[in-house]
């Protein structure tokens, strides 16, 4: 049986003081949404009443995050946290999706100019906003309708809720460009039930609304019909008390079960195939289950893997399962490691090939270095793994600042997942 799991009000202590503190400076703001934008008019802010929400405003890009509206988003917050007139956050995208990741056509750029420096840049600034929200004092709420993959999970599933619609599609496809599950990927989906976080981050496959309930990356599901009505009630709340906000999302919630053709009908054999230590072994349980069973989708699973950056598929596999024994922090500077040394190009160029085939030129037919996993050398995989040079810094994120905030809230916040009885 199915059993949906409600977000715990775990930040209700931890706020209590802090808010006795500051109680007697609140004032009700005006209840009457009002929209600013900022200068480069990627990210609009709604102020309403004793909330604040951020709407991501790329939607000619599908809102892939950039540099500007990561730093953006970064001193939004930071303002939002400090500010005792507001009790909550929230975020949603424009258009058709919540966020379709980084701007990895801006990366492909800056690498094709030798701008290493404005590669180096982005990767800081929206890591840096990841942990912000990750560590984040007030209650977060992230609407996450549309298209919702790689760097917009980053943005949006370290907070408290996340709500899911029946346009919502999730996907970590960083392997089908030559890349690897970033952004806090490795942390959140090392942290699925059984082996589910090894199959979505080197397959690529989509999850849809009613899934990422199910495996706990959403925390509430709702009709997009019914959005508009959850907004306005979020706006009429004045509260910083995620029970009160997560009574409101469940009361205009909808309650939903994953259908028999979900990959969550198919935990055990996700486990079995996928819990293993080596892309090899992997492949071959594959390939054994499917001769055995016949079975259709340990096929079109094994054609998704053929179709990964080989190189990308040992990088990440390794990145889950470290993950799995890290802290957000860790998991953060791991991933910026990683990232600097699939962009520098000196170990392979997979990352821009993947990104020319299937974004830019869309001829996709990716040329991959090494071209199969028995060319990928242990020594290939290890070298994204080392401690950067002394000449180069590391992502620098103020843990000892917010240590707090981390011991008390972060290690609580995915233990609200689906149990399966």
């Amino acid at each position: 049986m199915w059993v949906q799991c409600r977000t715990t009000t775990f930040r209700r202590l931890l706020h209590a003081n802090h808010h006795r503190h500051h109680h007697h400076q609140r004032r009700l703001l005006s209840r009457t949404p009002a929209l600013s934008v900022d200068h480069h008019h990627s990210v609009l802010v709604e102020e309403n009443g004793y909330s604040r929400l951020a709407l991501l405003n790329r939607s000619s890009a599908l809102n892939a995050i950039n540099t500007s509206m990561a730093a953006k988003l970064h001193k939004l917050y930071t303002s939002w946290e400090d500010n005792p007139n507001i009790g909550f956050v929230m975020v949603k995208g424009s258009g058709r999706a919540f966020a379709a990741g980084g701007d990895i056509v801006a990366l492909y750029r800056f690498i094709k100019e030798g701008n290493m420096e404005a590669c180096k840049e982005m990767a800081r600034t929206v890591y840096s906003f990841i942990y912000l929200l990750g560590t984040y004092y007030k209650p977060h709420v992230a609407l996450l309708n549309g298209i919702t993959m790689g760097g917009g999970g980053g943005i949006s599933i370290p907070g408290t809720f996340r709500v899911a619609t029946d346009k919502t599609v999730f996907a970590i496809p960083e392997v089908l460009i030559g890349f690897h599950p970033d952004a806090a990927a490795s942390f959140y989906l090392s942290r699925l039930p059984g082996h589910l976080g090894e199959y979505l981050a080197l397959t690529g496959e989509k999850l849809n609304g009613v899934e990422m309930v199910a495996c706990g990356l959403a925390t509430h599901y709702s009709l997009l019909a019914r959005l508009p009505l959850i907004e306005e009630q979020l706006g009429k709340l004045v509260t910083d008390d995620p029970s009160v906000i997560e009574t409101t999302l469940e009361q205009y919630s909808d309650l939903v079960q994953p259908d028999g053709s979900s990959v969550l009908q198919r935990l055990e054999i996700v486990d079995k195939c996928f819990c293993h230590d080596t892309v090899e072994e992997i492949v071959v349980a594959l390939e054994v289950a499917a001769s055995e069973t016949k079975d259709a989708w340990c096929i079109s699973t094994l054609n998704r893997l053929k179709k990964a950056s080989p190189l990308s598929l040992k990088v990440s596999l390794r990145s889950i399962l470290e993950g799995r024994f890290q802290t957000l922090d860790q998991c953060l500077l791991r991933e910026y490691r990683m990232t600097l040394q699939a962009i520098s190009r000196q170990i392979s160029n997979d990352f821009c090939e993947g990104v020319r085939a299937r974004v830019v030129d869309k001829d996709m037919a990716p040329k991959w270095d090494p071209p199969t996993l028995e060319k990928v050398s242990q020594d290939m995989v290890d070298q994204y793994f080392l401690p950067l040079s002394e000449f180069e810094p590391d992502l620098e994120l103020p843990t000892k600042s917010r240590e707090t905030f981390l011991n008390r809230t972060l290690r609580r916040k995915l233990k609200h997942v689906v149990d399966f009885t």
